[in-house]
């Protein structure tokens, strides 16, 4: 295995645990290990200056990246994130497990990535629309709708995705829709896109609990980050009967046996930005947020969440990765110890990407399906991958993670293979 010089030593980092897992799956690969390296190295990582004129007169630079991780199922896949934190070790992590979640739901899609080193709460709305423009033309000769699509992540939404397809579009001289997904309905977004990631972790999330006998709708449920992931899972969980008796977010953590009344929470978080102040739940500390018993854990925030210490305290039955990479794999290992079922990212919160894919084919026909078929489509979808992976994990007797990148990565490989070296 080659080491990467621009990658550091941090055996925590988010690029680790994407190496980590990948060596877990190589025993199940066979041939196919002669191409391995494929997956350890990103095909192409752009770093991008943006400077920005703030609205007070001042210039400020900020550091932009695009990573295309492999690209030999199809053009690369994979959101913008705008963070403080970015960066480019996080967004290649990314891009690799997009790779792993495309092939993993068998979309004709590489994976890709991107991400922006700012807080974009910092920034006025015409400060956001002149960087989310300089960084798409910045990446704009290695994205388009047959090469990269970017969608919306962590600190991005619809709008800055218009802004994205506006600037692509003035670029190139033509309205080109497919550049992006995850826009506006009216200017070619999906229906059902901005709730797919949260419907899929709860597709998911009731498949497995079917196949290890837990019934939701007594079940008690705990979700860490209460963004567009977080909510839309907590609230189909809710409606189907299950307690959500813990949530965490960035301003702190809530607990209520009885459960917490999800409606009144989001309401109140919608209100006030965050879910601090609310009082039909008891405040707890977030160390605490680990300790509470519930069935289903969902941690939807950001990557590195399950640490060895909280998998040792975790008292819960199932695991729904609706973030990416939340789990170590050291912890990985204790959970399967202790015989708690984790539905692994990538294909957990796969609803984001499979809904961009059917955005992404219907503005190639410039038709457009309606809510319920795309419901229809990606629970389908859904089921099927998480059906796949947990017979091959049942066959290998490995985890749910370890079947997923065996599936995923033996179709990466192969096309690798059969399509060859150029030149």
């Amino acid at each position: 295995m080659t080491a990467l010089s621009y990658v550091s030593d941090d055996a925590d980092s988010a690029w680790a645990t994407y190496l980590a897992q990948v060596e877990r799956v190589l025993p199940y690969l066979g041939d196919l290990t002669r191409w391995a390296d494929t997956l350890r190295h990103p095909k192409r990582a752009l770093i991008v200056d943006i400077p920005l004129e703030m609205d007070d007169g001042s210039v400020r630079h900020f550091e932009g990246y695009r990573v295309q991780h492999n690209l030999s199922r199809g053009p690369g896949k994979g959101g913008v994130r705008f963070h403080p934190d970015v960066t480019l070790e996080e967004v290649m992590a990314l891009s690799a497990w997009m790779t792993i979640k495309s092939a993993a739901l068998n979309l004709p899609f590489g994976g890709a990535k991107g991400g922006v080193r700012v807080d974009p709460r910092e920034l006025s709305v015409k400060e956001l629309e002149r960087l989310t423009r300089r960084y798409t033309s910045e990446i704009g000769n290695i994205i388009g709708p047959q090469q990269d699509i970017p969608a919306p992540d962590v600190g991005t939404n619809a709008q800055v995705m218009a802004w994205m397809m506006d600037t692509y579009s003035m670029n190139v001289g033509a309205t080109t829709t497919g550049v992006v997904t995850g826009k506006p309905v009216h200017l070619g977004g999906s229906l059902g896109r901005v709730k797919a990631t949260g419907r899929g972790v709860f597709v998911t999330g009731m498949a497995a609990a079917a196949r290890i006998g837990l019934d939701v709708a007594t079940s008690r449920v705990a979700v860490q980050g209460l963004g567009n992931v977080g909510s839309i899972s907590a609230e189909l969980f809710y409606q189907q009967g299950a307690r959500i008796v813990a949530i965490q977010d960035h301003s702190g953590s809530l607990y209520r046996e009885e459960g917490i009344d999800i409606p009144a929470l989001l309401a109140w978080q919608r209100e006030h930005g965050s879910i601090a102040g609310f009082t039909q739940a008891e405040s707890i500390r977030d160390r605490d947020f680990w300790l509470k018993a519930f069935d289903i854990l969902i941690p939807a925030a950001l990557e590195g969440q399950i640490t060895v210490e909280r998998a040792r305290a975790l008292n819960c039955r199932l695991v729904l990765e609706g973030a990416n990479g939340p789990t170590l794999p050291a912890a990985d290992d204790i959970l399967r110890q202790r015989q708690i079922t984790v539905v692994p990212d990538v294909i957990c919160n796969a609803g984001g990407v499979t809904v961009s894919y059917f955005e992404w084919v219907q503005d190639f026909s410039s038709f457009f399906w309606s809510e319920e078929e795309i419901n229809q489509r990606l629970d389908c979808i859904m089921k099927d991958a998480l059906s796949a992976v947990w017979n091959k994990a049942e066959s290998l007797s490995v985890t749910l993670r370890t079947a997923a990148y065996a599936v995923a990565c033996e179709r990466i490989l192969m096309a690798r293979k059969d399509r060859g070296l150029y030149p």
